[in-house]
């Protein structure tokens, strides 16, 4: 969560929104503290894998499509370790 336009609170809102869109995009079923933590964690790792491509989302709008874009990976991941194991 490096970006200074978006606070914590800012980020817990915008990380909940994010990872509630990308559970009824993916049809999951994860419950509200999960979707704050994808969402979260989501903008987190979409905004790294997307600088290496030289692309940088600013501002809320820009938090909320990298946790959308990032929670929607990270169901896709959770859900290949499931079926795996």
């Amino acid at each position: 969560m490096d970006n200074p336009q978006v606070g914590w609170i800012g980020a817990i809102i915008i990380g909940g929104l994010a990872g509630w869109l990308a559970e009824m995009f993916m049809k999951s079923d994860m419950g509200i503290l999960m979707n704050i933590i994808l969402g979260i964690v989501g903008a987190a790792v979409a905004n790294l894998v997307l600088s290496m491509f030289g692309v940088v989302l600013g501002g809320w709008i820009g938090y909320l499509i990298a946790g959308f874009i990032g929670a929607c990976i990270l169901i896709a991941l959770g859900r290949m370790l499931k079926r795996s194991a």
